[in-house]
């Protein structure tokens, strides 16, 4: 009976783990359902399946540790599973989307694709990507947040050209870039500021007719006071001391 018992935790553990990973999985349906909408030149419906992937993304990693994945189900191995499903949705969707959506100036359209796909390889290789107090050093290929950026934005070509290119440099750079769900310093007030920045990204990507309260101005500023404090959080970090 006790066996028998043993044996049942046994396969709960395992069932637990393996829905962990299932759950990380679950980012590569949404990396293609927002590769589909890129190629129906639907914009919003891309941003919003790769939304919800970096929902997921920022979550899984907290299950995998509170279920315990390693010791769990050590035969699958978690980081690699992250490492392609954010390579598709950090990457070759954002990277499609520039060229889909004709976001930088005609005769760069491929190169800069290629530029992101390549110095890119290089932040998903670098054992150094990750200080102790969970910053990033050097851009961390969130490329689906930059063409975010230029969507809301309605940047001018040029003006993408320039960030993609200054980004691509950063990339080997040590300039520290937050994590906003595991940084340690000013924790809570960045988390804070995350719930808001994603709410107000929901709203300004969807670009509701409904009047909730507050127009669109008020909630292009409260983005852009969000995107403020992460901009100055990097800042501060970065001309500290390693």
């Amino acid at each position: 009976m006790i066996n028998g018992v043993f044996k049942m935790k046994v396969n709960k553990d395992k069932i637990s783990a393996w829905g962990v990973h299932a759950f990380t999985g679950s980012g590569a349906i949404l990396g293609f359902l927002a590769l589909v909408s890129i190629l129906n030149n639907d914009q919003v419906g891309s941003f919003l399946w790769l939304g919800i992937a970096l929902l997921v993304d920022g979550v899984d990693g907290t299950l995998a540790r509170k279920v315990g994945v390693e010791e769990k189900a050590p035969n699958l191995d978690g980081i690699i599973l992250d490492s392609i499903i954010d390579y598709l949705n950090y990457v070759i969707n954002p990277a499609l989307m520039i060229y889909w959506f004709q976001m930088v100036p005609e005769g760069f359209e491929l190169i800069l694709p290629a530029l992101i796909f390549g110095v890119s390889l290089y932040t998903f290789i670098n054992v150094n990507m990750k200080t102790e107090d969970y910053y990033f050093q050097g851009f961390p290929a969130v490329w689906n947040v930059v063409c975010l950026y230029f969507f809301i934005l309605n940047t001018n070509e040029w003006i993408n050209l320039i960030v993609i290119i200054i980004l691509s440099i950063l990339t080997f750079v040590p300039w520290k870039f937050v994590h906003p769900l595991r940084v340690k310093s000013f924790r809570n007030l960045t988390i804070f500021f995350t719930v808001i920045w994603a709410a107000t990204t929901l709203r300004l990507v969807t670009k509701s007719e409904f009047n909730l309260i507050i127009n669109d101005t008020i909630v292009l500023i409260i983005w852009l006071v969000c995107t403020c404090y992460f901009t100055w959080i990097c800042f501060i970090r970065s001309i500290k001391n390693n």
